[in-house]
């Protein structure tokens, strides 16, 4: 699977993806207009290694919810990634059995490595 979970009002998302240069067969999903499905979630965590490791700490609504002074736990973080498209950290993009998360440089760096290899 080639798939690209974004955000097309975050122009951070638009830039990467626009930079990446993804091949036509990659699945593009907006994630506010088509949601997450609880199945799409539990494949994202079965790469990823958790739903901990999916969810944006940097999200507005974590610091209105006062989310950081709680205690949250894997059915937490899966619970508020379905219910709001901003908990979860984005770009998330799928190649085949690998899974690249966020906007950092390195995993922007490391898309096009593994892009480049296939």
């Amino acid at each position: 699977m080639k798939k690209a979970y974004y955000l097309k009002t975050c122009s951070t998302c638009i830039r990467i993806l626009k930079n990446l240069n993804l091949p036509p067969e990659f699945i593009l999903q907006d994630i506010k207009t088509e949601e997450i499905t609880t199945k799409q979630l539990e494949e994202m965590k079965t790469l990823a290694g958790s739903y901990e490791a999916l969810f944006s700490k940097r999200a507005k609504l974590y610091k209105e919810m006062d989310l950081k002074n709680q205690q949250l736990e894997e059915r937490d973080y899966k619970q508020y990634i379905l219910e709001h498209y901003t908990f979860l950290s984005r770009p998330v993009i799928i190649i085949d059995d690998a899974i690249f998360i966020g906007n950092s440089n390195k995993t922007v760096e490391a898309i096009k490595l593994h892009l480049g290899e296939n």
